[in-house]
């Protein structure tokens, strides 16, 4: 009954772990059209925090969505897919990047993120808006809409 026992808790952590892998894989896999930001990608595509001015100057040459995240975040996770769909709805209109808090510490503490989810709406003229927490994909069209796209956004 004892190696029953122990059987039955080694299958039910190696399910588990698998499962877990699967679904991180699955996520990561599906992401298709957001982009993966490192600190020196962040620099030279969305804007130079480091250097001399004290002034945010965007970088890019699309509006843009910069999704601060960690893996282990549930609603990180539960966002993923909501983020991924709305990337390729407004495909070559917006640019979508997502920065990993845990590997990017630096980058997440210069934007004084400090609860994940956290996602900068980036417009092409002006600051960027900081929303922290999840949104459905209605929420991210609006924002996309209001933020980004909307006419008085590239003032």
């Amino acid at each position: 009954m004892k190696r029953f026992l122990i059987l039955i808790c080694f299958a039910t952590v190696v399910s588990v772990t698998v499962g877990c892998g699967t679904i991180r894989n699955k996520n990561n896999a599906t992401m298709a059209h957001v982009q993966q930001l490192s600190k020196a990608e962040f620099l030279q595509h969305i804007a130079d925090f480091e250097g001399s001015s004290s002034e945010w100057k965007y970088l890019g040459t699309k509006p843009a969505i910069v999704d601060f995240y960690a893996d282990w975040c549930g609603p990180c996770r539960a966002l993923a897919p909501a983020l991924e769909e709305v990337a390729a709805e407004y495909k070559g209109r917006i640019n979508v990047y997502k920065v990993n808090v845990d590997r990017e510490q630096e980058l997440a503490a210069a934007f004084d993120v400090r609860s994940i989810p956290t996602l900068m709406f980036i417009p092409q003229q002006g600051a960027p808006e900081i929303f922290r927490g999840t949104m459905t994909a209605e929420q991210l069209r609006r924002h996309v809409e209001s933020v980004l796209l909307h006419p008085t956004a590239a003032k």
